[in-house]
Parts: structure tokens; sequence; C-alpha cells
């Protein structure tokens, strides 16, 4: 598995639309390497709030397979993106070549720090996360889709946690990749800690109370927004299995203090890498029949926990390594300041001390 960024930061001062202050870009995550891209694996999703977009999901639960890269942007310039990423699969076959593709391209709401309705993504940039992706430990905090976000009235961004299971189990390994854009202050836990309610507004302001400096019209709900987290692990799981796991990153989310609220677009996609499948439109003759794995109940129990956990600590890792931003119209969302985050956790027993 590969992930790629591109981010784009540009200008400062008062917003104006094509113009800036720029704040936005894209992440990519390739389930195979850059030999195998045009595998599939099997593949489920799962909707806790639908306020939001995630494009090729019916295709996804139809299937039971992905069949592109996932990309992450914002909410306006999803369309490019999938648009992108379909001439990018196009880009790799022969010209005659009938070639179908359905992207799954999800979003997350920067208007709070970006022009969103500038429409700086373009497919130039796809192409360069796409090129520059990578495996190995991922930037995190406000890099590619995530370089806009706010999450908990802090600055939010991309985060990724993983954990492996029991040797006897298998050690299989569940990661998580999200993109978070959600939440209000108070409602911010970490390991349990009311650590959001602790951190007042008096102390770090969120970017909803400079709200003087946007229109009412153009003001967000306070808490309103999205995240898209992307759950992946090698082991065998059928279509179904990853289903349930999608459904697992609804209760790390709760940990870290959601409510899957009606403004907010709870998205997730779980994929597994443990089968080898066909490539059935390309394969001549079509195969008839094929073996695949599954993994038993005891095993999909300890893969349920780290999607779990992995979500959590994902959604902790993009605040932690997030750095505060300032954006459009001179809003400012602030990271969440480490030397409080660690005296709160020491206090409640948590954490050095």
């Amino acid at each position: 598995m590969r992930v790629g960024h591109t981010t784009l930061i540009s200008g400062d001062g008062p917003l104006v639309v094509g113009e800036g202050p720029v704040r936005t870009g894209v992440t990519v995550i390739v389930p195979r390497g850059p030999d195998e891209w045009r595998e599939p694996v099997f593949a489920g999703c799962h909707r806790l709030n639908g306020n939001g977009e995630l494009t090729g999901l019916e295709w996804v639960r139809e299937s039971g397979m992905l069949t592109t890269p996932i990309a992450i942007t914002n909410t306006h310039s999803v369309g490019v993106v999938r648009d992108a990423l379909v001439a990018a699969s196009v880009d790799e076959r022969e010209p005659d070549n009938a070639w179908w593709s359905l992207p799954v391209v999800g979003e997350t709401y920067d208007g709070l720090l970006n022009d969103m309705n500038g429409f700086h993504v373009r497919a130039e940039h796809l192409r360069s996360a796409l090129d520059s992706a990578t495996g190995g430990p991922v930037a995190e905090g406000g890099v590619g889709g995530g370089t806009g976000s706010v999450c908990h009235g802090f600055k939010g961004g991309i985060g990724t946690a993983s954990r492996v299971i029991a040797d006897d189990l298998g050690a299989y390994t569940v990661a998580a990749l999200v993109q978070t854009n959600y939440g209000k202050r108070e409602w911010l836990r970490v390991d349990g800690v009311p650590v959001g309610a602790e951190i007042g507004r008096d102390e770090v302001p969120t970017p909803w109370d400079q709200a003087e400096a946007l229109s009412h019209a153009s003001r967000p709900p306070e808490g309103s927004g999205s995240i898209i987290v992307v759950l992946a692990t090698d082991a065998p799981l059928l279509p179904h299995q990853c289903e349930r796991l999608a459904q697992r990153a609804g209760l790390g989310l709760a940990r870290a203090g959601s409510t899957g609220g009606h403004t907010s677009g709870d998205l997730f996609i779980a994929f597994a890498t443990g089968n080898r499948l066909p490539q059935e439109i390309e394969d001549r003759p079509r195969t008839i029949a094929y073996d695949v794995r599954a993994v038993g109940d005891g095993v999909i129990d300890a893969l349920f926990d780290g999607a779990i956990e992995s979500t959590e600590e994902a959604i902790l890792n993009a605040l932690v390594a997030a750095r505060t931003a300032e954006g459009r119209d001179g809003v400012t969302a602030h990271a969440l300041p480490h030397d409080r985050l660690l005296a709160i956790m020491a206090r409640y027993g948590r954490g050095p001390r």
C-alpha cells in the first residue's frame, strides 16, 4: 500500500474568490504496489452520517471490490479529482482499450480556512499525489486533503495509526488513515479524558470564535464538517467482512468525541489485501472460478478491536501532528497545545507524570 499528498498553500489576508488564500490539497491511497495497481481488492463501506461524499461506493457495494486508488480532497474539488483518477487509469492502458473506471473520492469541507469556491485543486495535483505515493511512514497533520481541516476547534488534518493482532491469530495488521474535519471543542476525548472541555476558548480560541471575519451566510454551524476513514488490512477478508470492519470506524470516532451530527459527513471504507484477485476485465479467457480465503470469527474480533483503536488514535495523531494555520480572512485554527494535553492527561492519571 502507498500514500501520497499534494499540499497547496498560498496567499494571506482577505478572501478573494479565485485567488485565495489557498489552504487545501489531495491525499491518495493506492491499495497495491506500483506494478499491481490494476489488481482489485475486496472492500466494504459504511455510512455513519451521510452529509458528505465518497464516490464509487455503489460499485463497491455491488461487486465487493475496490478497483481504483482512493483520493480525498475538499468538498468542491471531488469532481476534478475523480475525473483525474479516471484519466490516470485510461493513460495506463492501450489507447484502444475500452476500460471504464468508477473511482472512490472523498471530501471534507475546508471553507473556514480555504478559498474552496476558487477551485484551486487541478488534475495535475492528483497526478502529483499519485506519482509521489510511497510506502512507509505517512506525513500527518495539515497536509494533502487535510491542509485546511479543523477538528474539535483545533487544527485538524491527516492522521494514521495501526495495530498488529496476536501472533496466534495470524499477526495481521489493520491500519487507519483519516481526514479529520468535524466536532465541537467540548466533545474532544483522549483515552476518555475530556481534553476539549479542559482547554477553554479563552485559552485557545476556535475558528468559530472568529466569526466576525466571515459573513453570516458563509459561516457553517459550529462542529459541522466531516471525516473520511480508510481502513486497510493484510488479512484475507471477504467483502462482507470488510463492510463489518468499516462499521467499527464509527466506534473509534465516538471514542474521540464525535456524535455523528446532522451536518457531519462520516463515511468509511475498508479494504483487504490478503487475497489475490484476478483482473476480470482484462483476463482472456475470463476466469471461471478462483479460490479465496477468509479469517474466522476469533480473528475478525481482534481486527475489529484494531480498527476501533486505530481510528481513534489516527484522529488524535492528526491533532497532535497539525500546526497552527491562518487561512482566509485571518481565521486561525490553533494547534492542540502539547504541553496542556500532557498536563491534563497526567491530572486524570494517564500518560507521563
